[in-house]
């Protein structure tokens, strides 16, 4: 912690979503490694839409470690501002953005970031509109909700008697549904840490995609780092991220999914404002690779919170 400031730190884990199991993991992990430091950690149990508990612990910095619904979409991020309580990760609007699939999609498109085609179901669109959609759409592809994390809801179609089943699914997640072209290919993802690349990860599966299961559970999942890339594609993918990460308005941190197509495409899929803190986690893992250690990866994420809520202070007293 040489050069850094010991913190009062609430750790915000659980949450209100699908994905608090793997939040919980992630608070653990993050209140473990802050204390190592020597900060002065509180683990906050978010079961409830409320910041009751952490205005009477009075933190210098909330650190978020939820994901999903509420936590990472810009809601908490809201009530975090409004009460003045400086916290991790991206505001308000860059979550909201980050967390919303379209929202992302059409942002990625007006910076010329390559993405995948898509098309937007609606919650009240018929099956028999969204066949025809898909018809002239094409097979295989890829069904997802449009408001959802750690890949839950997400479907790949490859014949059209499939289609029903694949949107009930990622509606049950989400009432807007993105439909994506099946692109066949190499999938890697890029940390970024305060605005800087971290190195790429490539994930090697032994199911058709990087699911839930693939991300939590199946112990035959594989990551590869450092990853064989021509130096023109590796330094394109780090680049495709980095432009994705500021269309987003992105802070802190975030991991940036792509893939690499076996058409010698890159195509960005999504970027994650509050990615996995778990012993399974590829933020962290990208970051050791550079001699970042998990504590030390924690810490240089609240500092930085630290660091730009007390910046935005003094231009608010500046222009008072």
């Amino acid at each position: 912690m040489e050069g850094n400031q010991k913190l009062k730190i609430a750790v915000l884990m659980g949450g209100l979503s699908g994905e608090r199991k793997v939040s919980l993991k992630s608070g653990q992990a993050v209140l473990e490694a802050l204390a190592s430091l020597g900060h002065d950690t509180l683990a906050c149990d978010v079961t409830e839409p409320s910041l009751a508990a952490l205005r009477q612990a009075d933190p210098d910095v909330a650190f978020v470690a939820l994901h999903g619904a509420f936590g990472e979409d810009g809601q908490l991020q809201c009530m975090l501002e409004s009460a003045g309580i400086p916290y991790t990760g991206s505001g308000p609007e860059a979550s909201r953005l980050a967390m919303d699939k379209l929202a992302s999609k059409r942002a990625f498109i007006r910076h010329a970031i390559p993405t995948a085609d898509y098309f937007a179901i609606g919650p009240a669109q018929s099956m028999g509109s969204i066949s025809s959609q898909a018809h002239r759409f094409g097979y295989p592809l890829v069904c997802k909700p449009a408001a959802s994390g750690s890949s839950l809801g997400v479907s790949i179609v490859h014949k059209p008697h499939a289609l029903a089943e694949a949107v009930a699914r990622a509606r049950r997640e989400s009432d807007m549904v993105l439909v994506e072209r099946y692109v066949r290919g190499r999938e890697l993802t890029v940390g970024v840490l305060d605005g800087e690349a971290l190195p790429i990860v490539e994930l090697i599966v032994g199911r058709e995609f990087f699911d839930y299961e693939a991300k939590y559970e199946d112990q035959n999942t594989r990551y590869v780092t450092p990853v064989s890339l021509l130096p023109t594609i590796y330094r394109k993918a780090t680049e495709a991220a980095l432009r994705a990460y500021r269309a987003l308005g992105c802070r802190h941190m975030a991991r940036v999914d792509m893939l690499y197509g076996y058409d010698g495409r890159l195509y960005v899929l999504e970027a994650n404002t509050i990615p996995g803190l778990t012993s399974r986690s590829l933020l962290p893992m990208a970051a050791a690779q550079v001699g970042i250690s998990f504590p030390a990866l924690c810490d240089t994420i609240a500092q930085a919170a630290v660091r730009d809520a007390a910046q935005a202070a003094r231009r608010r007293r500046l222009t008072a």
